[in-house]
């Protein structure tokens, strides 16, 4: 019995000592956790001055996704037997200068995936892979300093795919104005006086006319994490069925050196491509449909997957 309560008391005294040691532990944790808040405030404040330094910044980030997966005598679905495959993956690069006088920034987005389906029952069915997400975009811009805030600026932006229909429709930006900075991560263009160079097959549909241009772009590095969000819209003077704009987005969060999570996704409204669809490409095409008589969609991609960045 004395030796039973003896063991009891040791495990008591043990456990309480390991209480108070892990209370200890944390009340030494508190003060450094700050610490590290502080100095990582610090090293931030640095890095802003460090990217508001004149000379050229380049970098870039993506995405990357894909999956495989087959099913033999699986008949709880309506293809039993299938082998399927997808994968992605998205590229945001830039390379931007900053002098005293004057800026140059330079962007592209890249944005393809694949898709397959081979249904092993029907051997007459497509079972390679076949482009899903086709999306390129290029943009330059030029800007001379009114002040560190306004600049009197130029504007050349390309968008296209590039897996098929390369250049058919392809548009081609190209106008003046003025371009606004609140922020050093955010940009605002404002171009009174643009064209849009439309370049299409289909030339009863697609349209070149000059218009306003607008384009804002966010992009944003806090600690391990990355984003980038660009709106572009294009407004016809000569109508608004020749208008169009497209919204872009990425985030990564780095886990581990320079590998992340990534998430993508994009909005777009461009009513002659929808026209274009449904006259030409449609299931069942109707060539009588009128910018009048379509509904002018949404158009949205998403990718999900690992990230990298540079």
């Amino acid at each position: 019995m004395k030796k039973l309560l003896m063991a009891s008391l040791a495990i008591f005294v043990v456990s309480f000592a390991t209480a108070q040691t892990e209370e200890e532990i944390k009340a030494e944790m508190g003060p450094k956790k700050d610490s590290i808040a502080a100095i990582q405030k610090r090293v931030d404040a640095l890095q802003a001055k460090l990217d508001a330094l004149p000379g050229w910044k380049i970098g870039a980030f993506g995405t990357i996704g894909g999956s495989i997966s087959e099913f033999n005598n699986w008949f709880a679905q309506g293809i039993p037997n299938n082998s399927s495959g997808n994968i992605g993956f998205t590229v945001n690069a830039f390379a931007n200068l900053q002098k005293e006088k004057f800026f140059w920034r330079n962007a592209a987005n890249v944005n393809l995936s694949w898709v397959k389906l081979d249904d092993k029952d029907d051997p007459t069915d497509n079972d390679s892979f076949r482009e899903a997400t086709d999306v390129f975009n290029i943009s330059s811009l030029y800007g001379r300093k009114l002040s560190e805030k306004f600049a009197i600026s130029a504007l050349a932006e390309y968008r296209t795919t590039i897996l098929s229909n390369f250049n058919d429709p392809g548009y081609l930006d190209l106008g003046v104005g003025a371009t606004w900075t609140p922020i050093p991560d955010l940009v605002v263009v404002m171009h009174p006086l643009n064209y849009n160079f439309v370049f299409s097959s289909e030339d009863t549909i697609f349209e070149s006319s000059m218009g306003a241009k607008i384009v804002a772009d966010y992009t944003k590095q806090i600690g391990a994490i990355s984003f980038k969000s660009n709106l572009s819209m294009f407004q016809s003077y000569k109508s608004g069925d020749l208008s169009n704009w497209t919204w872009t987005n990425s985030f990564s969060y780095t886990l581990w050196k320079m590998i992340g999570v990534g998430f993508d996704f994009g909005l777009r409204n461009n009513k002659q491509e929808t026209l274009n669809y449904i006259v030409n490409n449609a299931p069942t095409p109707d060539p009588d449909a009128t910018f009048d008589t379509i509904d002018n969609e949404l158009q949205t991609y998403w990718t999900l997957g690992l990230s990298y960045k540079f």
